[in-house]
């Protein structure tokens, strides 16, 4: 019966603690589904990116900051109780009917003291400055959390498009391969019946090993890049990801309007400097009304108990009260106040030229990812005809090949020359796309709520 009690107590401890330790441990997030949009990507990592939670966790503990600050302008309150026992009482001299003093024990050897004693603070620099700042400083971190999902938002999208390129990448090495087959059958067909030399199904085995090579390569580069993403997104472990899009929507996603001017206010950068200048600004007004003295109401109440019994000590109570003002003002501090206002009016100067930078740096940033987008969206639309005439080219040379008007040389030309645009074509698509992620980002206009 025992045993069974026992068994009973530690289920119920373990059902007391259960909750408390699953809060304390981290959750692991769950896989993404199997078909990812580049939407579904962004989604995810912003959720369950450890960079983004750690930044909303900083958040929450800068709001207690800012309580813990806050507090001093509420009521303090505090219960103190004391107790002593004299092994000799003190002495006192009072002088006799002669004017003699005689020198006489005072007080009860026992003393207990319950006193309840409260304060509220009228004016007082601290807590002014925990008033100042609190809305400045909860809007930097709010900042710095937009910062970090900007940050995320960037890497998975260009992450993304990297895989999609590496992807592209190995099915126009499939179809190289595909078309180097039938080629090298053919040659090897025309060679056996006399037609032509052994050279021309030597050059095409030539060529199939180098496409099943590069082939290789991008199936290794796939699974680095898909590692990079989930890194990036937050996906724990091994777990495949298998990326959803559409071509023709990719397509129209390359465009921007390139005509919208840069408002460097739009950084998050920039607010983030002006916060810190509004956060400088309450520093500064810390130091410059710190010879304003603190004012603070007060309070107390005190429950003494006396007896030279310790028995009978809590038996009768002797009880005093009062409240006040405390005015508490600094007189001489060796100037000190007067070094800290200068140093945080120094700081809130290096902040000004923090802004001068920083606007002349997102200028660049601005006109180098305006280049780089104008450059790549060109090469995109050249990439897109090249591609078109580079299969005419090869339909035409293939047919008249197998008619024994060209030579296999002009069909060698014609697939190199096909396969290079189809890989041009891709690479400009995505680095357009990726450009675009720069170039909006550089305006202050990359979207970041999904």
């Amino acid at each position: 019966m025992k045993q069974i009690k026992r068994v009973l107590r530690l289920l119920l401890s373990l059902t007391l603690l259960a909750p408390a330790w699953a809060q304390a441990q981290p959750t692991t997030p769950p896989p993404p589904s199997s078909q990812l949009t580049l939407e579904q990507c962004l989604q995810y990592a912003l959720q369950n990116q450890p960079v983004l939670r750690q930044a909303r966790l900083d958040e929450e503990t800068n709001e207690a900051t800012i309580r813990i600050g806050l507090a001093g302008w509420l009521p303090q309150v505090n219960l103190n109780a004391t107790g002593q026992h004299y092994f000799q009482l003190p002495y006192t001299v009072f002088p006799n009917a002669e004017g003699v003093n005689v020198p006489r024990q005072i007080g009860l050897k026992n003393t207990s003291t319950v006193g309840l004693a409260g304060t509220q603070a009228l004016y007082n620099n601290d807590v002014m400055l925990a008033l100042r700042s609190a809305r400045p400083s909860r809007q930097f971190y709010q900042q710095n959390t937009i910062g970090v999902r900007i940050d995320v938002v960037t890497d998975v999208s260009k992450a993304f498009y990297d895989v999609l390129l590496s992807q592209r990448q190995l099915d126009v090495l499939n179809e190289d391969i595909v078309r180097l087959q039938r080629s090298l059958k053919d040659a090897r067909a025309r060679y056996d019946a006399g037609i032509v030399d052994k050279t021309d199904y030597k050059q095409a085995e030539i060529l199939l090993n180098n496409s099943v090579v590069a082939r290789k390569q991008a199936l290794e580069a796939i699974k680095a890049k898909s590692a990079y993403l989930r890194e990036l997104m937050g996906v724990a472990g091994q777990h495949p990801l298998t990326l959803q899009y559409d071509t023709l929507r990719l397509m129209q996603d390359a465009f921007v309007d390139t005509t919208v001017t840069l408002d460097p206010t739009n950084r998050i950068e920039f607010q983030q400097l002006q916060t810190q200048k509004a956060l400088q600004s309450a520093q500064i007004s810390y130091y410059r009304w710190g010879f304003l003295p603190a004012v603070s109401a007060f309070g107390n109440y005190n429950a003494v108990f006396q007896n030279n019994n310790f028995g009978d000590l809590y038996g009768q109570r002797f009880p005093n009260s009062f409240a006040g003002l405390q005015l508490s003002l600094p007189i001489f501090q060796g100037t000190r106040r007067l070094q800290n206002l200068r140093r945080e009016r120094l700081t809130d100067q290096r902040i000004d030229q923090d802004i001068l930078a920083t606007r002349n740096r997102i200028n660049t940033e601005f006109e180098q990812a305006l280049a780089t987008y104008k450059g790549y969206y060109t090469d995109y639309l050249f990439g897109q005809r090249n591609l078109a005439l580079s299969k005419e080219v090869y339909s035409v040379v293939n047919l008249q090949y197998r008619e024994g008007i060209k030579t296999y040389l002009d069909v060698i030309v014609a697939q190199t020359t096909l396969r290079t645009a189809q890989l041009n074509y891709y690479s400009a698509l995505f680095q357009v796309l990726s450009s675009k992620v720069d170039l909006l980002r550089a305006q202050g206009n990359l979207p970041v709520s999904y």
